[in-house]
C-alpha cells in the first residue's frame, strides 16, 4: 500500500508489474524548452531530461551538424519530457507502437544521423592518428582502429530513447566494409561507406524496443561517464593537433605542433616563466598568497591610480591639495578652445578628457581612504573610552 509499481512492458506489448519504484521526479516542459533554447546545443536540455547519449552527441556536434537537430527539436520536446516523466498517454502511445511494430520502425531522421556521427567519429580518430612517424615509430596500424570509432557512433545512436541494439553488428559490419579503403584509397569516402554499413546492418539486424524504462542512474555516475566520454573526445583532438597541427613561422613555414611546443618548453622565455612561478612560490612560502594576490591587484591597476598619476604627471606621494593644482593648471593648457589648428583639436579633446577622468578616479580614492582613516580613528577613539 502507498507504493507505485514500476511498469514494463512485455513482449507482447501488454503491461505487467515488475519490482517495486516510484516514479522519476517529473520534469517540466516550460523548463525542458528554456534549456533547449539557452543552451540546446550543447544538450542542456536532454541532460535534463536524462537522455546522456542524446546530449553527448549534441555537445559533439553542436546541436546535430551545428544546430540542425537543434531547431528540428522544437515539436518534439513535449514527447521527450513525457517519456522522462513515464507519462500515462506516452506509456498508452508506447504500447500501440509496440502492438503495430514488432521491431522500430525505419526513421530516415535517425539512419541519417547515424550514418553522420558514424562518419563523425571516425574521422575525428582519423586525424587524431599521426601522419609521419614518432619517435621513430610507425602509427599507421591504428588506422583499424577507425572502424571501431565508426561502430560505435552509430550504435550511439541507434540506443536513444526507447530503441536499442547491440554493439557487435555495428562491429562487424564495420569492421567488415573498412578493407574498402585498399581499393578507395580515399579515407573520407572509406569512412563513409563504412559508417554506411553498420548503420544498415543496426537497422535491419539489431536493433529492438527498448521496453523498460530506462534506469535511472545516480548523479555521480552519470557525470562520472559523460565526463569520461568528453575526456576521450577531447583526447582525439588533441592528439590531432598535437601529431598534425602546424604552426606557420615568420617566414611562412609550417612547423608541427609537436616540434612548436618541444622547442617553446627548451626556449628561454620559458625558462624565464619556470623561474618567475618558482620565485613567486617561494615569496608565498614566506609571506603568504595574499601579499602575492594584493602584488598582482597592484600590478594590474585595477582602480586606475597608477594610471592617473601618470596622465596628470604626479608622483603616488602626491597630496590632494597638489593634485586639484596640476588638473586645473592642466585644464587651463589643454583645454581644446585653445586650439587653434583644427587637425589637432581631436587630440587636444581626448587628451582633456583623460585628464578629467584621472582627476576623478584619484580625487574618489583620496576620499574614500580619508572616510577610512576617520572610521579607523573613531573606532579606536570609542574602544578606548570602554576601557576607561
Amino acid at each position: 500500500m502507498g507504493k507505485n509499481n514500476n511498469r514494463t512492458v512485455a513482449r507482447n506489448g501488454k503491461v505487467m508489474n515488475s519490482e517495486v519504484n516510484a516514479l522519476p521526479p517529473q520534469k517540466s516542459v516550460f523548463l525542458a524548452y528554456v534549456l533547449w533554447l539557452f543552451g540546446g546545443i550543447f544538450g542542456l536540455h536532454h541532460l535534463y531530461l536524462h537522455r546522456d547519449r542524446h546530449a553527448f552527441l549534441w555537445w559533439c556536434s553542436l546541436g546535430g551538424y551545428f544546430g540542425i537537430g537543434w531547431l528540428g527539436e522544437i515539436f518534439t520536446i513535449p514527447s521527450y519530457v513525457r517519456d522522462a516523466n513515464e507519462d500515462p498517454r506516452f506509456i498508452e502511445e508506447f504500447i500501440k507502437k509496440l502492438q503495430t511494430h514488432k521491431k522500430p520502425p525505419y526513421s530516415g531522421k535517425r539512419f541519417l544521423f547515424m550514418i553522420m556521427i558514424g562518419y563523425l567519429f571516425g574521422q575525428l580518430a582519423n586525424m587524431a592518428i599521426p601522419n609521419d612517424m614518432y619517435m621513430a615509430m610507425d602509427f599507421n596500424f591504428l588506422h583499424w582502429l577507425i572502424p571501431f570509432f565508426v561502430a560505435l557512433g552509430v550504435w550511439t545512436v541507434g540506443n536513444i530513447g526507447r530503441e536499442r541494439g547491440v554493439l557487435w553488428h555495428c562491429l562487424l559490419a564495420a569492421f567488415a566494409a573498412y578493407p574498402i579503403r585498399y581499393f578507395i584509397y580515399d579515407e573520407t569516402y572509406t569512412i563513409l561507406i563504412t559508417s554506411l554499413a553498420a548503420a544498415l546492418v543496426f537497422d535491419h539486424a539489431s536493433k529492438e524496443w527498448l521496453r523498460t524504462p530506462p534506469k535511472r542512474r545516480g548523479i555521480c555516475e552519470r557525470f562520472f561517464k559523460f565526463s569520461t566520454a568528453m575526456f576521450i573526445y577531447f583526447s582525439l583532438w588533441g592528439c590531432f593537433f598535437y601529431f598534425n597541427g602546424t604552426i606557420t613561422d615568420e617566414n611562412g613555414n609550417e612547423v608541427p605542433i609537436h616540434e612548436a611546443f618541444q622547442n617553446f618548453l627548451a626556449s628561454a622565455w620559458w625558462t624565464d616563466i619556470k623561474q618567475a612561478l618558482k620565485d613567486m612560490y617561494t615569496y608565498a612560502q614566506h609571506h603568504g598568497w595574499y601579499e602575492i594576490w594584493k602584488e598582482l591587484l597592484e600590478s594590474m591597476d585595477v582602480d586606475g591610480e597608477r594610471n592617473a598619476y601618470k596622465v596628470l604627471g604626479l608622483s603616488a606621494t602626491a597630496s590632494q591639495t597638489e593634485i586639484t593644482a596640476t588638473y586645473r593648471k592642466l585644464c587651463k593648457t589643454i583645454h581644446p578652445d585653445t586650439v587653434k589648428d583644427e587637425s589637432q583639436r581631436a587630440t587636444a579633446q581626448q587628451r582633456f578628457i583623460e585628464v578629467q577622468q584621472a582627476y576623478e578616479i584619484l580625487s574618489k580614492i583620496k576620499s574614500a581612504r580619508i572616510r577610512k582613516n576617520k572610521k579607523v580613528v573613531n573606532d579606536d577613539n570609542e574602544n578606548d573610552t570602554i576601557v576607561l
